[in-house]
């Protein structure tokens, strides 16, 4: 699973960004306020992404940071909203403002939104209300409490789509556990075991 990818920037367009890395380029599809934040052509960049496979294609979705990358997450959990539609919602509105509409019930403001309608608009605020963080630097402030050797494990599941905060509990929990069962189990078998205990648990 793809946690990044960085890479020189070798084209920039609307909800589109191409990045060479070592003589493979990407063709990335990136919300614009996104895009934005990503350095101009030419430049070097680090891309966090995310990567859909159908019966049909493969597509790779790219975002300046983390924080960009979880908003895509939690708008893809609201019935009716797919990827390629959070893209277009994040590309017509910044996160802080959408967390504000949200926080506090404005339904016009987010029915102005290109493409998103009241339906899609009201189920937008059951499902995402206070769950968006304002601050683009909450989460780097916020103390884990996951130990820094387990640090990869918690940013992969998070690749995959599960709520970081979860994932850091969940981490936390199960790897408290195996260490006080298991001091000695070797470190490569110990983060297997959290792994894939840490995806049933979330999974639930």
């Amino acid at each position: 699973m793809f946690n990044s990818l960085a890479g020189t920037v070798t084209g920039k367009f609307p909800q589109r960004l191409l990045l060479d890395t070592h003589g493979i380029e990407w063709d990335i599809i990136v919300p614009d306020t996104s895009l934005d934040k990503i350095p101009s052509v030419g430049e070097s960049a680090r891309v966090f992404v995310w990567m859909q496979h159908t019966d049909s294609a493969m597509v790779l979705f790219g975002f300046a940071s983390e924080d960009d990358r979880r908003m895509f997450f939690d708008l893809n959990k609201v019935d009716g909203v797919g990827p390629k539609s959070a893209v277009k919602i994040m590309s017509s509105i910044e996160r802080g403002q959408l967390a504000s509409a949200l926080d506090s019930g404005n339904i016009s403001a987010l029915e102005k939104i290109p493409g998103l309608g009241k339906k899609t608009a009201q189920k937008m605020l059951l499902a995402l209300k206070g769950k968006l963080s304002l601050d683009d630097s909450s989460s780097s402030r916020r103390e884990s409490r996951v130990p820094g050797e387990f640090a990869d494990i918690v940013e992969a599941l998070s690749s995959m789509g599960f709520e970081r905060r979860l994932v850091e509990d969940a981490v936390s929990a199960i790897s408290s556990k195996l260490l006080a069962e298991n001091p000695s189990m070797p470190k490569k078998e110990m983060e297997e075991a959290l792994f894939r205990s840490a995806i049933v648990e979330l999974s639930k």
